[in-house]
């Protein structure tokens, strides 16, 4: 299991805002399988959250069209 990292850090790996983490979260463009949640807290695992990103670009670049 790699490192688990805090939205922040998701971020700043991604080299998006902290709130447009949240929202790809919110939104499911972030895979439920590559992080966990407890209370509020959320600890991505980074390998997972690209790998599912890279994946599923053009349901991504669609959502952004609209």
């Amino acid at each position: 299991m790699t490192p688990l990292v805090t939205i922040e850090d998701l971020a700043k790996h991604l080299n998006v805002s902290v709130s447009t983490a949240r929202s790809w979260v919110r939104q499911g463009h972030i895979p439920k399988d590559s992080y966990i949640k407890i209370g509020n807290t959320y600890r991505f695992e980074l390998d997972k959250v690209v790998a599912g990103l890279t994946t599923a670009p053009k349901q991504l670049e669609l959502d952004l069209d609209n």
